[in-house]
């Protein structure tokens, strides 16, 4: 929507066309191929898998997408109509960005703002959002939780965000303060969600009108199965229980054709009792009375910074080129404004003098990938390890949590005892039981506000 201007009174994106089609004309003879419009053929072929190196490629076909995107306009049909304007903010190299904030409006005529060619992280893309939204008289968007937790640094005061519907977040798990805030701030509730490149882009979102629950991920999309499972030698062994944590495994006409790569495949598919093939999506969960699910975990490992997915494989194999280093382990620690960010813990050489600050030192050297650099090593004499050998990262996860609480107790209750027993629990995964002395009601409902801000869970006694 441009106002009656012309393409070159929008200079930013004027350019970004320009130069679009220069790069087009470039590279055309390398991207050229036979195109075929059925629902079998592949539409797309989206790069997953965050800093692994070598990324995975996702074969997803024309039925994929047009099935994943008319499911999610049939689960907001109020808010994503021909008369809508939505916000295209998610870069469109990522499945959100072009099926979500893309795909959808697209198929049903409605109009899509692309506020800068980089997306918010374009300049004072941040600064002017809010007006943005009245400007244009934006319905919807779409963010990770850091989005949201940065637009909260802007004020909402004066700013006309009647026409703001929904609000929608997936990628990493959402602090439920921060939940609120946005809440009170604007007056809409976020939408959260959870999808995979795998399976096109969304398999779950909670209810736009009716019920929302902060801190889970929804119910499930229309015509896919999502269901918890005990799985074993990628096998389905049974459908779980209420309230019981399994692997979150779907199928439905949204499921991608898998990796380009066929080795990639391992582990991917699982198959039931009936000969149906299932995707596994590496993430536990469990599902409540109402048909919603709640993350509990990952089998995957993957530490998920600001919706960055960062492979812990990636830290530990160049920590342990250190001559020093006999053995690394990297896990997330709880951030206020990331989710979490990586730490890595290392096994040390007997005799060994090395520092930690030298340690850090050569992490920032030798990792390639910003956003995986760690920001702390933390030597130890022997990793925590499992009967059969393997490093048992949960223990290392709540040691991280424990100092998170214990830091932020020092910080904002520095008189009242504080004690933390973080443990795995069957329903939430990894709880943090946090008990406090003596303390006033107040100093209590602001420390409990604060621990809101974290994406692990905790209960406060």
């Amino acid at each position: 929507r441009f106002e009656g201007k012309t393409m070159d009174d929008h200079a930013d994106f004027g350019q970004f066309l320009r130069v679009g089609v220069f790069l087009i004309g470039v590279v055309k003879g390398s991207l050229m191929f036979d195109r075929q419009f059925t629902k079998d053929t592949i539409s797309s072929l989206f790069c997953t898998g965050g800093t692994t190196g070598l990324p995975k490629i996702a074969r997803r076909t024309h039925a994929n997408e047009l099935f994943n995107a008319r499911s999610l306009q049939m689960m907001s049909q109020s808010t994503l109509t021909s008369d809508k304007s939505i916000l295209g903010g998610l870069p469109l190299f990522h499945v959100n960005g072009a099926l979500v904030t893309g795909l959808v409006p697209l198929m049903i005529g409605a109009s899509i703002v692309i506020c800068t060619p980089q997306g918010y992280r374009g300049e004072d893309v941040f600064p002017n959002f809010w007006d943005i939204i009245a400007h244009f008289k934006v319905s919807a968007f779409s963010g990770v939780p850091t989005v949201y937790s940065t637009l909260m640094n802007y004020p909402t005061k004066g700013k006309d965000l009647s026409s703001l519907d929904a609000a929608i977040c997936g990628a990493a798990p959402l602090p439920v303060e921060v939940a609120r805030s946005f809440q009170e701030a604007t007056g809409v509730e976020i939408l959260e969600g959870y999808g995979l490149t795998e399976a096109t882009c969304a398999s779950s979102l909670n209810l736009l009108h009716g019920k929302k629950k902060i801190g889970s991920i929804g119910i499930r999309i229309p015509y896919q199965q999502m269901v918890c499972a005990e799985l074993k030698d990628n096998k389905v062994v049974r459908i779980c229980d209420t309230d019981e944590i399994g692997a979150l495994i779907m199928r439905g006409p949204n499921l991608s054709l898998g990796y380009q790569l066929e080795h990639q495949n391992e582990g991917l598919w699982v198959t039931d009792d009936n000969g149906d093939t299932w995707l596994n999506s590496g993430d536990l969960a469990r599902q409540d009375s109402d048909g919603y699910f709640w993350l509990t975990g990952r089998k995957k490992e993957l530490i998920v910074r600001g919706g960055h997915n960062i492979e812990p494989k990636l830290i530990e194999e160049t920590m342990c080129k250190h001559p020093d280093v006999t053995l690394a382990a990297a896990v997330g620690r709880p951030d206020a404004h990331a989710g979490e960010v990586p730490v890595c813990y290392v096994q040390i050489a007997d005799n060994s003098q090395v520092s930690d600050k030298e340690l850090l030192d050569f992490a920032n050297r030798e990792i390639q990938e910003k956003a995986a650099i760690p920001k702390a090593v933390h030597r130890v004499k022997e990793l925590p390890l499992t009967a059969i050998g393997k490093v048992f990262k949960p223990k290392l996860e709540m040691q991280e949590i424990e100092k998170c609480v214990i830091a932020l107790a020092m910080k904002e209750l520095p008189t009242v005892p504080v004690t933390v027993d973080v443990k795995q629990d069957p329903k939430y995964g990894i709880l943090a039981n946090v008990n406090l002395g003596e303390c006033d009601a107040t100093s209590r409902a602001e420390f409990e506000k604060t621990l809101g801000v974290y994406t692990f869970k905790s209960a406060l006694s």
